[in-house]
């Protein structure tokens, strides 16, 4: 089964590719690898702004780093010049969750998007992940995920 046709089976549509915010390029290619710049948590199109441990819970933030992960995988798209099944493996994950000092499940919030590139790519969505409790990210928002892709 193609990329296409699993995101189309979990009615996934990709979104375009975000525009930077600041100083940076949404991806870049070496070699056989893209980083992705990191990309934060929307809904409704606007900052998904909460802290968890004060205003949002885990399942909420799973959620939400879904919503990342598919708003990856449209840059995603874009940094393999419209083929995602050139997808080789899923590297490395890192999440930024904006957290209290004592909310402890960043890594839960995160399979979120671990979760998702599993689903969509299978064996070759299984990845290297990091998940930190930050005090804050850009604009308030809950969750930043950034990727490293191996293209074939």
């Amino acid at each position: 089964m193609s990329v296409y046709d699993k995101l189309s089976e979990l009615n996934i549509t990709l979104p375009p590719v975000s525009v930077p915010a600041a100083a940076y390029v949404p991806y870049v290619q070496t070699g056989n690898l893209v980083f992705l710049s990191g990309h934060i948590a929307r809904k409704d199109g606007k900052p998904w702004v909460a802290q968890f441990g004060k205003n949002i819970s885990t399942e909420e933030g799973k959620t939400a780093a879904r919503a990342v992960a598919v708003d990856l995988l449209g840059t995603l798209h874009a940094a393999t010049g419209g083929d995602l099944n050139r997808i080789k493996r899923i590297v490395k994950v890192m999440s930024l969750v904006n957290s209290t000092g004592d909310f402890t499940e960043q890594h839960l919030v995160t399979n979120g998007a671990s979760e998702l590139f599993g689903q969509v790519f299978g064996d070759k969505g299984v990845h290297a992940r990091s998940a930190f409790g930050v005090a804050q990210i850009p604009m308030g928002a809950c969750v930043e995920i950034e990727l490293i892709a191996e293209l074939a």
